[in-house]
């Protein structure tokens, strides 16, 4: 566009030039043949000047239908914000909007609008590069935990939860807030897979993209060639020569020049021939690529079983047998010796019974709630977890979430709470760590953990001086409409958020020893906003409400219970 723009001023220079020369040159317009020569100028500058009217106008066609599409998405969002941002395609496609969909914006506006540009990029919350990369790696965790099938999640459709069966099941989104991804949000998914190398999901959303490209009005062979030379070479990565040979044919037959569909068709060739020869051979070990099984499931390892359970559990496939959940009770705390809580009723739900994991209902008023997120979203940071070899906090792909920390002294609110875990638990807390606070938003998860510091972790918390983390009270601060549960993997149960209950467990044996069965995961929301508080109560200052028991490994048990 800048091209035909400079091609017009420099015509008309030209032509400004010869208006200025000097009068004995009128000769030139006179003869006929010269002024033939100066209306074929003529023609070329109308020319021009069509060719850049075109491109202007098509320009601002392009930039009237992102601005209508973009004030139709707005509108619908501004409805109902909260329901809308829920759903994690939704905030994928903000997430894309503002950062490659406006780089079409940016290249279509031009230099004396840049100032628009300049505004928006100075406002710390638009979205980088960065964002867009961890807002589909969400999605993409959220597709492999909850088994979710490609074209349904591209098309919008999300699982919600049956509260009665505490089960996900497939459910209709309004249409409203249910917006399906075009071939390009499919390639962008499929992009950021392959920059991750991760070419199982690149040959998922590519093949999306693909099929999305044929139905949408104006496929282009540019686009569908770029589709092609991705999916061909995730496909070879995968294992499957054959097909990746077959895909880069597609892709010469529609861009016979491209720089590396020839020799990418030379090189799979080769490589199906040695396979064949090797075949032919009978070479032991030797395994045709297009064969073979990149995910074998007879090949996994410890932590992988763990991960499928853990997986499972999110999903609510997998309970702890009737027996066992026979043994569970439901009861009010008694509160007859604590004056603190003498007038409150502490509804008590057990989980498990060892180790004891308990749920209290009830726990925290909604203003408690409000009050507390209100403190703690100015804090808001990106979570981090411990280095269990420098000890350094750090952040990590295992933990996504933002989080901060509230002192006793900064609401009574914050006060109150503190003493009142302390008085159900029997548990000194002037030791304990700070309220930590989290959010957790589009596939915000944090992989099966343990709360205490293990043996080979000298100095996980020597900075504080308290010992170890001897147990975990977590508050639950919002409903989550789906996903977002806390799972024991080597118990096998699941606990659900529920607005204003909180859990509570012992991550240490009376002896100090950390109990392994304790280990526990935050499964990524899928729908919904999820928050938590937390205070980890450690062992300085137990002493005496908490002693050592008599036999090895002996479970605590939680106080008036």
């Amino acid at each position: 566009m800048k091209c035909q723009l400079f091609r017009v001023i420099d015509l008309l220079v030209v032509l400004s030039s010869l208006v200025s020369l000097p009068l004995i040159s009128c000769e030139l317009f006179t003869a006929l043949v010269h002024l033939e020569k100066l209306l074929n100028t003529e023609k070329q500058i109308v020319g021009s000047l069509e060719e850049y009217l075109s491109a202007e106008e098509q320009r601002l066609k392009q930039l009237r239908r992102l601005s209508k599409h973009y004030s139709e998405l707005n509108l619908i969002a501004s409805k109902d914000t909260e329901s809308y941002l829920a759903n994690p395609i939704n905030a994928y496609l903000l997430v894309k909007r503002l950062t490659t969909d406006w780089k079409e914006v940016e290249a279509l506006i031009q230099s004396d609008k840049r100032h628009i540009i300049d505004v928006l990029q100075q406002n710390e919350t638009f979205p980088s590069a960065e964002d867009l990369s961890g807002a589909a790696e969400a999605l993409l965790r959220l597709q492999d935990t909850y088994k979710l099938d490609t074209t349904s999640l591209a098309n919008g459709f999300i699982p919600v939860m049956d509260t009665k069966k505490n089960e996900l099941e497939v459910g209709v989104q309004p249409p409203e807030i249910r917006i399906p991804l075009s071939s390009n949000d499919c390639f962008e998914l499929g992009r950021q897979a392959y920059i991750n190398q991760d070419y199982y999901h690149t040959v998922l959303w590519m093949q999306e993209a693909l099929d999305r490209l044929e139905r949408e009005d104006l496929p282009t062979d540019l686009n569908r060639a770029i589709i092609l030379e991705y999916l061909a070479f995730s496909t070879y990565q995968k294992g499957n020569v054959r097909l990746a040979l077959q895909l880069t044919h597609q892709l010469l037959d529609i861009s016979p020049d491209h720089p590396r569909a020839q020799g990418n068709i030379d090189y799979y060739e080769r490589e199906l021939s040695q396979n064949i020869n090797a075949k032919k051979r009978g070479d032991d070990g030797e395994v045709p690529m297009d064969d073979a099984i990149v995910e074998s499931a007879n090949s996994w390892s410890v932590e992988e079983t763990e991960r499928q359970t853990y997986e499972a559990l999110c999903r609510g496939e997998k309970r702890i047998s009737d027996k066992t959940a026979s043994q569970l009770m439901c009861f009010y705390l008694n509160t007859t010796y604590i004056p603190f809580l003498k007038l409150i009723h502490i509804k008590v739900e057990e989980a498990f019974k060892r180790p004891q994991i308990v749920i209290f209902h009830d726990f925290m008023s909604d203003y408690e709630i409000e009050v507390v997120k209100s403190l703690s979203e100015p804090k808001l940071k990106r979570a981090t977890v411990q280095n269990s070899v420098t000890g350094n906090l750090e952040t990590a792909k295992y933990r996504i979430s933002k989080s901060a920390w509230l002192t006793n002294r900064e609401h009574p609110v914050v006060q109150r709470i503190t003493q009142r875990i302390s008085a159900i638990t029997g548990l000194e807390l002037s030791t304990a760590e700070e309220l930590q606070v989290v959010n957790y938003g589009i596939g915000g998860h944090y992989e099966p953990h343990f709360d205490f510091a293990r043996r080979e972790e000298k100095d996980a918390f020597k900075s504080l001086g308290t010992g170890n983390r001897i147990a975990t009270w977590l508050n639950y601060m919002s409903n989550v409409e789906a996903g977002g549960a806390t799972v024991f993997p080597h118990l096998g149960i699941t606990l659900w958020p529920k607005k204003s209950t909180a859990a509570f467990w012992y991550n240490l044996h009376k002896s100090g020893d950390g109990d392994l069965l304790t280990r526990h995961a935050a499964c990524p929301v899928l729908v919904g906003s999820k928050w938590v508080s937390n205070k980890w109560i450690h062992e300085r200052g137990q002493e005496f409400r908490k002693p050592c028991g008599l036999k090895i490994n002996e479970y605590n048990i939680i106080q008036n219970i």
